[in-house]
């Protein structure tokens, strides 16, 4: 199962309906091809999509509705997802999500309506109070631009009310999902944004570490006595025997506990496909290692099962790696969350992205010059 598209209206945060695409909808020139996963047709997916934008602009609260969505589509009951907050104390909000089954060959768009309801000591507590979905058959669908119009065309499954078996808070897809076998693949490493911690007791690739930190020997996890053990040996040195994953961050750098994390997960989502999603990318990272694992996921030879890679960013320089606008997206707030595609704002390929980003020319993705001002006196007065 392929995200193709999703819209939100109604979520308190948002300044105006949320509008994200995960396929190329720009021109796709034939040495593009396998920067792109083909689903069918002339159909491609955008391997990697980023959200760049200030502090504060809301780019964490895109991957959070995203996370919402995978996690709707995955059969998971809404007050259980990680991400509902995003919703706030909204009482009506409606998604429209598009993706695609490679399973049963269709394009599908499934509304959801959703309600909040404030109870108490539970807080809010979600529910899905209207729901339909539709359905095609790829060689239905004679052109890209037509390939979401689901216009006179009658829903396959409309949530009635009926359903005993179905809990209020998860969507009617799992049916569907149940009948033919279908589930997205995603990995949500928001929680790992500030805090790097192991969360697994695998052997990780030796590759991986010595790309992270030449300076490692080895590290590999046994366990004794029904307790984990883990051993780290430095070039040189004595192995030093550990019992918690958190005494790695004495001997190891943030960047390199992130980075095991993140590139063990990302060979998970390259081989099986999926979606690896990552809350400020560079963080404790170089750009090198950023844009390597970008690489991976733009390379057709590693990404055969359309992996992508959805991440935020502040690094306007990561802009750079792409040929295309139509992955990368803005985000401001400005009395509310805006998120723009770049190629709605920026036509051509060939001007540097990153220097249309630094220099306010897309308005919005610079601080605020009278801010600067007010900060650079306030400092100028404490240091007199």
């Amino acid at each position: 199962m392929k995200l193709l598209r999703f819209t939100a209206q109604g979520l308190p945060l948002f300044k105006e309906k949320l509008d994200i695409c995960f396929y190329a909808t720009q021109r796709i020139s034939e040495e593009q091809k396998d920067l792109l996963y083909p689903l069918f047709s002339n159909v491609y997916l955008n391997t990697t999509s980023g959200f760049i934008g200030i502090n504060a602009s809301g780019k964490t609260s895109v991957l959070k509705v995203i996370l919402l969505i995978l996690g709707i589509l995955n059969n998971e009951p809404i007050n259980y997802i990680e991400t509902k907050d995003i919703l706030g104390d909204a009482d009506n909000v409606v998604i429209n999500t598009y993706f695609y089954s490679d399973k049963s060959k269709e394009v599908c768009r499934l509304e959801t309506t959703i309600t909040g309801n404030r109870a108490k000591p539970d807080g809010i507590v979600y529910s899905i109070v209207s729901e339909k979905l539709w359905s095609k058959r790829t060689d239905e669908i004679a052109t890209r631009k037509s390939m979401l119009d689901f216009e006179g065309r009658e829903p396959v499954m409309i949530r009635s009310g009926l359903e005993d078996y179905l809990s209020e808070d998860v969507s009617i897809l799992i049916a569907r999902n149940k009948r033919i076998g279908e589930r997205v693949n995603f990995v949500n490493l928001l929680q790992f944004t500030n805090i790097n911690v192991l969360p697994f007791s695998e052997d990780i690739p030796s590759e991986v570490i010595t790309f992270l930190d030449p300076t490692i020997e080895s590290l590999h996890f046994g366990e004794q006595d029904n307790k984990t053990n883990i051993g780290l040996k430095f070039i040189g040195k004595e192995e030093i025997i550990l019992s918690n994953p958190v005494e790695l961050n004495n001997y190891l750098s943030s960047g390199t506990v992130k980075g095991m994390i993140i590139f063990t997960l990302a060979q998970e989502v390259l081989r099986d496909g999926g979606y690896l999603v990552v809350d400020e990318i560079e963080n404790h990272f170089n750009k090198e290692i950023v844009t390597t694992l970008m690489r991976f996921f733009m390379d057709a030879r590693f990404n055969k099962n359309g992996g992508t890679l959805v991440f935020s960013t502040h690094y306007p320089e990561l802009l750079d790696e792409y040929d295309r606008n139509d992955s990368i997206y803005i985000t401001r707030n400005r009395n509310g969350i805006t998120v723009d595609n770049l190629s709605a704002i920026l036509k051509r390929n060939d001007i540097k992205k990153s220097d249309a980003y630094q220099s306010g020319f897309l308005e919005g993705t610079t601080p605020v010059y009278e801010a600067y001002i007010r900060l650079k006196k306030s400092i100028a007065k404490a240091l007199s």
